[in-house]
């Protein structure tokens, strides 16, 4: 009894898993949608930061500073090509941090790949680009 019981449930699954594969829908939306979408868009490209995480690699002030910023970072990137790497001029400090990281786990996890070659590095908070929307 228990057999015939369990057979049929599985038919009437099967058979409304294959109905439903069948059927259509209609999406009708206002147009008033895309227009908000489109203005979304609009602020998201023209503010695309936010508060987050980086590494800090590198700080120095002085007239060589700038030209030992782009040492450093020339070895970051041939290290870590898949991290990205800013320089920033913060007066009076030329500054090197990496990644755009949205919380710190993230970024503690980064750290320990980055830490052997860069020893002087530390997570410290930032403003960090998010990523890019797709068009569709």
């Amino acid at each position: 009894m228990k057999r015939i019981l369990i057979l049929f449930i599985c038919l009437v699954s099967a058979t409304f898993a294959f109905a439903q594969g069948k059927g259509s829908l209609d999406l009708h939306q206002d147009s008033r949608i895309e227009s908000l979408i489109s203005k979304q868009r609009q602020l998201y490209d023209i503010d695309s930061s936010f508060s987050g995480y980086r590494i800090h690699i590198f700080m120095e002030i002085g007239n060589e500073a700038l030209q030992h910023a782009e040492q450093v970072k020339r070895s970051f990137q041939l290290s870590f090509p898949d991290i990205p790497i800013y320089l920033t001029y913060v007066e009076p400090y030329f500054r090197l941090r990496a990644g755009d990281f949205r919380n710190r786990v993230e970024a503690e996890k980064c750290l320990r790949r980055i830490k052997p070659k860069f020893k002087e590095a530390f997570v410290t908070a930032d403003m960090i680009f998010r990523p890019k929307i797709n068009a569709e």
